[in-house]
C-alpha cells in the first residue's frame, strides 16, 4: 500500500487520510514528517487522539466541531470513527490540522483488534487521549490498564438500553476505567451520576455545559425550509430534530400530535432527522391517520434550513442529558415543548418551563402542544425569553475558554 496521504472531501471541509497499514508504519511516517516540519519552525502543537463511536453528525460531534475550528492552530487532531460514518467532517474548517484514520477493527478478531490499537497508540503517542461515550470505552480500558497517556472522557449520555436504570456491568466499568481520567459532562445529572454511582473523584468530574452561537440562527425564515417542505399559510408547525434512533422516541410525539388534530386546527408535524426508526414512525403515522400532516424530510445537514419555519420545537426523549437541538430551537427563537428528562428543565427560561411535561404523560403533551399552538403571542414571548437566556448562559465563548484550559492542562 501506497504511503501518500491521500485528501479526504467532505462538503468543503478537506481531511487528511492517515493509512493504518500493518504495524501502523503509515501513520508513524506520516505524523514524524509533520513533527519534523514543526520542528523546523520551534513549535509542535499538542497533538489530539479523538476517539467517537461515530463521526456521524450529532450534538456530540457538532459541540468537538464548534470547539476545534474556534481553537484554531492550537492543537492538532487525529480522529477515528469506530462506526465508519463522517459525516461531521464537513462541519470542520478547512484550514484544521485533522487527520483521519482508517478504523478497521471490524474486520478483526477481539484480539486483533486490541493489537491494534495498543500499536496505534504506542506510535502516535498523542499528548492526550480523548474518548467519546460508552461506544469508545474499550479504547479507555486498554489504556488504563496498558498506555497510560492522559486521557480525557467525554460522557454525554445515555442509550435506551440506560434510560431508566445504570447496567450494573457498565457501571463497574467505568467506576474502575475512569478513576484516573478527567470525566467531561455537559448536565449537573452528569455530575450527580458520575460521582454518587460510579464513585469518582468529585476533583476529576468537570462540568462543562454546551454552548453556541446564537446569531447563526439571526437570518433564518420560512423560506429557507422550502426544498424541504412548503408551510401552508395559517398553519402551526410543531417541529423535531434529531436522529431517529429509540431513546428519542418520536413515537410519543406522533401520538401527542395524533390527538391534537382537528378539522378546524390547522397544525402539521415536521420530523426532521435519520436514523433506524424512520420506516416504524412513518408507518405510525399512517395508522394514527396524520401521515397527510407529518412530514419527514429526512436528514438535514443544519438546523438553519428549517428552524425558520417552525412555531414549535417539540423533543419527546426517553433520555437526554444537555440536548443541543433545544439549544439551537432556543436560538432560533421557539417555544420548547418537551419531556422533564437530563437538564432541559434548567435549560430553558422560566417562562418556558410550564411546557416541560412528566416524561410518561402523553395528555400533559398533547396539553401543552395544543396550547401553545393556539396562542401567537404566548409562543413568541416564550421563544424570545429562551433566545435571551442562551445569550446569557450558554455562549460558545464560555464553553471553548472552558475546554481550552482543559486541554492545555492536560496536554
Amino acid at each position: 500500500m501506497s504511503r501518500k496521504q491521500p485528501v479526504f472531501r467532505v462538503g468543503l471541509c478537506s481531511v487528511h487520510i492517515c493509512h493504518a497499514v500493518a504495524g501502523n508504519e503509515g501513520v508513524s511516517a506520516g505524523f514524524e514528517r509533520e513533527s519534523s516540519r514543526a520542528k523546523s519552525i520551534g513549535m509542535i502543537p499538542p497533538a489530539l487522539l479523538h476517539v467517537f463511536p461515530t463521526l456521524d453528525v450529532g450534538g456530540q460531534q457538532t459541540r468537538f466541531a464548534t470547539i476545534a475550528n474556534r481553537l484554531g492552530p492550537k492543537f492538532r487532531h487525529r480522529l477515528i470513527s469506530l462506526n465508519g460514518g463522517v459525516g461531521a467532517l464537513s462541519l470542520l474548517d478547512p484550514v484544521l490540522d485533522a487527520h483521519l484514520i482508517p478504523n478497521p477493527l471490524q474486520t478483526r478478531g477481539r484480539l486483533g483488534q486490541f493489537h491494534w490499537m495498543a500499536r496505534l497508540l504506542e506510535t502516535l503517542k498523542p499528548d492526550v487521549l480523548i474518548t467519546y461515550n460508552w461506544g469508545a470505552i474499550e479504547w479507555a480500558i486498554l489504556n488504563r490498564l496498558c498506555a497510560g497517556l492522559k486521557h480525557i472522557h467525554l460522557e454525554d449520555g445515555f442509550g435506551p438500553d440506560e434510560a431508566d436504570r445504570q447496567i450494573w456491568r457498565r457501571l463497574m466499568t467505568r467506576r474502575f476505567t475512569l478513576r484516573r481520567s478527567t470525566l467531561v459532562v455537559p448536565s449537573r445529572q452528569l455530575v450527580k451520576i458520575a460521582t454518587c454511582q460510579w464513585g469518582l473523584d468529585p476533583e476529576r468530574v468537570v462540568y462543562i455545559p454546551n454552548g453556541i452561537d446564537p446569531t447563526r440562527f439571526d437570518r433564518v425564515s420560512p423560506e429557507n425550509a422550502a426544498p424541504l417542505f412548503e408551510r401552508r399559510e395559517g398553519e402551526c408547525v410543531i417541529g423535531s430534530f434529531s436522529p431517529l434512533r429509540p431513546e428519542k422516541n418520536l413515537g410519543r410525539l406522533l401520538h401527542a400530535f395524533a390527538s391534537i388534530q382537528a378539522p378546524s386546527r390547522a397544525v402539521r408535524l415536521v420530523v426532521c432527522g435519520d436514523g433506524p426508526e424512520l420506516a416504524p414512525l412513518q408507518e405510525l403515522a399512517k395508522r394514527l391517520r396524520v401521515d397527510d400532516t407529518v412530514t419527514f424530510t429526512g436528514h438535514v445537514a443544519r438546523p438553519e434550513a428549517v428552524m425558520g419555519a417552525f412555531d414549535v420545537f417539540a423533543i419527546t426523549s426517553d433520555t437526554e442529558q444537555m440536548p443541543y437541538a433545544v439549544l439551537e430551537a432556543m436560538s432560533a427563537r421557539l417555544p420548547i415543548v418537551a419531556t422533564a428528562v437530563g437538564d432541559i428543565p434548567i435549560m430553558v427560561a422560566e417562562e418556558n418551563r410550564p411546557l416541560i411535561v412528566p416524561r410518561d404523560c402523553c395528555g400533559a403533551l398533547a396539553a401543552v402542544l395544543r396550547k401553545v399552538c393556539a396562542d401567537r403571542g404566548l409562543s413568541k414571548k416564550i421563544g424570545l425569553a429562551n433566545r435571551t437566556r442562551v445569550e446569557r448562559e450558554f455562549g460558545i465563548a464560555q464553553m471553548t475558554e472552558a475546554f481550552h484550559r482543559l486541554l492545555d492542562g492536560n496536554a
